[in-house]
């Protein structure tokens, strides 16, 4: 049994991953989160800073994954392989996101 989607799904998925991801790092929606009350907000801000940026690496390979899917010829004619990429770019996504949270919580 083979189960077909449309690539418009995962697609979907990592823009609005990546929607949220770039909400919480460059709109202060992590700052808001993890750094309000309690101690000093530069403090915090910074040390959420270092987080975001690690976190910016997998987004990055998210990004650049997402991008091949759709750019690179020999993967937009094979669906296995648009499969797979868009598949990593979607972990990417949720691993970058991972990473900010569980972040923001030390931080905390």
């Amino acid at each position: 049994m083979q189960l077909r989607f449309s690539p418009i799904i995962p697609t979907i998925a990592s823009f609005l991953l990546a929607a949220l991801w770039g909400l919480s790092v460059f709109a202060g929606w992590g700052l808001e989160a993890f750094c309000s009350g309690g101690e000093s907000t530069s403090t915090c801000s910074q040390r959420l800073g270092t987080v975001s940026t690690v976190s910016g690496l997998f987004a990055a390979l998210a990004a650049c994954c997402t991008a091949a899917a759709w750019l690179l010829p020999w993967s937009r004619h094979d669906p296995r392989t648009f499969a797979q990429l868009m598949g990593a770019g979607v972990v990417f996504w949720i691993v970058a996101e991972g990473v900010l949270f569980l972040g923001g919580m030390l931080v905390r």
